[in-house]
């Protein structure tokens, strides 16, 4: 989920009328729009070819089955159909991510085991492939509707070249006709008007441009419809789909912590224990320079040096431990998140307008890593974006945490291997959260986490 008012419009983003009027113009010659009428137009024949065989396959296999003699007969050819109707599924996700980038992961392969029968219940009740089964059934009439958008495209190229045709043809109307017709895509009205002479044409024109820039946005609502579909039938279910992302989140949390404690025994080796190290051979050495009980000291100067090293390496020891402390839990969230935030926003080196609504309190879990992903992103802007100013908003709403960092630098930030953005989509996902980026090249930048109030 996306807080959209915590995001600020990229320098690219026209939201005026003249913005919007340049969009409709432009809209027929983008490759979107060429690509989302080429797949109407390959998607029919597929969705009627699909259609027509599960039918027949589904119709004779159920008849066969509902007599005693056929019934094997009538299973294995229910089988058929939704093995049919898988093998269609991979070709319209295959078709879905080459022209319109929507890519839906396969649902498992089944793997039935056990006897003949075994394996026969196990295909019947392959969830995945009798949801193939809905998706070829539902998708014909969407097609239908697929190939009547294509039909606004011709019908609009059609009319736009009524002068040309009449230029070159010279279709002047002789004795009772009535001229040339005027294509119209709306199958319903009065009929549509005649041309009589090279004027008239330019009418048909007209109605052909308008036809033409609206071919592009009912394409688009029929190929909305079917990408809704792909996702809700074609992919792994959403049962499967659960249980797949809590497999993900649970390595993520079981890396992360294995991470930290890596992490925790590196810092105490290299930083604490060398000091405290340090400590104890300072005392050491000053307890030797102090001689035995009652005898003078041989040099007070040294000694005191030693005392000093030791004082200083204890203070570092405990800053250090402090550091490390910090790094597991932050003390500020003792108070509850939004002085913690406060806390992170007077720290910056960069201006923070800090705007925090929570009206009930998250869970410690969801605090410290709502802690952390703002402390994380805050030292992005300082260090990356070249921001004269940022924006932190929390906001609660729906049981769903929202916090949103903002800045007006460079922009192009992206998730990539080995980025902070990476661990903290990781971080947030074994929670059930999300992390959404808005960031174009030269800026605005906008990165939104949405975590639940209860891990």
């Amino acid at each position: 989920m996306r807080d959209t008012s915590a995001v600020m419009p990229g320098p690219g983003v026209r939201t005026g009328p003249g913005g919007a009027l340049r969009t409709v113009l432009r809209a027929p010659f983008t490759t979107r729009a060429w690509a989302e009428a080429a797949y109407c137009l390959i998607g029919f024949p597929l969705a009627l070819v699909g259609f027509v065989l599960v039918v027949v396959l589904l119709a004779l296999g159920t008849g066969l089955t509902a007599s005693l003699v056929g019934a094997v007969l009538g299973l294995l050819l229910v089988v058929a159909a939704v093995g049919l109707a898988r093998a269609l599924a991979v070709l319209q996700r295959g078709l879905a991510a080459g022209l319109l980038g929507e890519r839906v992961q396969a649902p498992a392969r089944l793997r039935p085991t056990g006897g003949a029968f075994a394996r026969l219940d196990s295909r019947l009740r392959d969830a995945a492939g009798w949801r193939s089964v809905a998706y070829v059934l539902v998708r014909l009439p969407v097609a239908a509707f697929g190939l009547y958008a294509v039909g606004w495209w011709l019908t609009g190229l059609t009319n736009l070249s009524a002068p040309l045709r009449w230029a070159a043809f010279d279709q002047r109307p002789a004795g009772g006709e009535a001229g040339m017709a005027t294509i119209t895509p709306i199958p319903v009205g009065g009929g549509a008007p005649h041309s009589t002479s090279l004027a008239g044409t330019f009418v048909a024109a007209g109605i052909g441009a308008v036809t033409l820039l609206a071919a592009p946005w009912f394409t688009r609502g029929v190929v909305a419809v079917d990408r809704w579909l792909v996702r809700a039938l074609l992919g792994p279910g959403a049962m499967a789909e659960r249980v797949r992302n809590l497999e993900e989140t649970r390595a993520l949390a079981i890396d992360d912590s294995a991470a930290l404690l890596r992490r925790l025994e590196r810092d105490l080796h290299d930083g604490a224990q060398v000091r405290l190290v340090a400590l104890a051979m300072s005392l050491d050495m000053a307890k030797e320079r102090l001689g035995a009980e009652g005898e003078p000291v041989a040099d007070p100067a040294r000694v005191r040096q030693l005392v000093e090293s030791a004082h200083r390496n204890a203070t570092e020891a405990l800053s250090e431990l402090r550091d490390l402390a910090r790094g597991i839990h932050p003390p500020a969230l003792d108070d509850g998140l939004p002085d913690a935030l406060a806390t992170l926003a007077a720290r910056s080196t960069v201006p923070v307008e800090l705007a925090v609504d929570i009206p009930e309190r998250p869970t410690p879990a969801i605090e410290t890593i709502a802690y952390f992903c703002a402390a994380e992103l805050l030292t992005n802007v300082i260090k990356h974006s070249g921001a004269r100013r940022a924006a932190l908003r929390v906001t609660q709403q729906d049981g769903v945490l929202r916090l949103c960092v903002s800045d007006d630098g460079r922009g192009g930030a992206e998730v990539a291997i080995g980025s902070g953005l990476t661990g903290l989509m990781q971080r947030v996902r074994t929670v059930d959260g999300t992390l959404d980026i808005t960031s174009p090249a030269g800026g605005p930048t906008a990165v939104t986490v949405s975590l639940p109030l209860h891990a």
